[in-house]
């Protein structure tokens, strides 16, 4: 055998340690991670199951966030799928008691403007639409970024099946006003709100709510 071919045989030895040690750093490393991600993923849920049912004289408090053991309908998630919508985890808001007050339900639209807008969407027993917390939006500065303190807002106490939005003032509870400018960002986080509802529906009457 000469140098050469002992010399890459060498080389090809070498690259591979450091390959398999680099794989096992890797693999500590996300070992070390993964609980604290999870577990400020689960903080991350809990403060936006807690801002969309914000404590109010005649709202039952405390109130306590289980993942809910309803299964979506293949129609309705087919329904939102065509939509751009798709429906995460459903939580059962618990009062102190023990009763489910409410739920609180995760929804993404693909269709944003700048990607994915992810809402969490708070709706009472009674299907009063408590309130909604964004989980992930990157829309426009300034435009659809505006969402925040726009339409979240707005979304508080309303007592409608469905939403819409306008561009020239609302005049009933069902109706809110768009961003000015970023229509497309509105028309997603409409869509999203409908889509909680229609969820909210279809988990009320398998309880026999609605």
């Amino acid at each position: 055998m000469n140098k050469d071919v002992i010399s890459a045989v060498k080389d090809a030895i070498v690259l591979i340690i450091i390959t398999l040690f680099a794989g096992l750093m890797l693999g500590g490393v996300y070992q070390l991670t993964k609980a604290p991600i999870e577990h400020q993923k689960e903080l991350a849920v809990a403060e936006s199951c807690r801002a969309v049912f914000p404590a109010e004289e005649g709202f039952v408090t405390p109130a306590s966030f289980n993942l809910s053991s309803y299964v979506i309908s293949e129609q309705l998630s087919s329904q939102l799928r065509e939509r751009g919508i798709t429906v995460g985890n459903v939580y059962d808001a618990v009062s102190a008691d023990g009763q489910v007050i409410g739920y609180a339900i995760e929804v993404t639209s693909s269709e944003g403007y700048g990607g994915d807008i992810k809402l969490m969407c708070g709706i009472t027993s009674e299907g009063v639409l408590r309130g909604v917390s964004i989980l992930e939006i990157s829309e426009t500065a300034g435009l659809g970024m505006r969402a925040e303190s726009v339409l979240v807002p707005q979304i508080h106490n309303l007592n409608a099946e469905h939403i819409t939005f306008t561009k020239t003032g609302s005049t009933s509870e069902s109706e809110i006003d768009a961003i000015s400018g970023a229509t497309v960002t509105t028309t997603a986080f409409v869509n999203i709100v409908n889509a909680s509802l229609d969820v909210y529906s279809e988990v009320a009457s398998m309880k026999g709510g609605a």
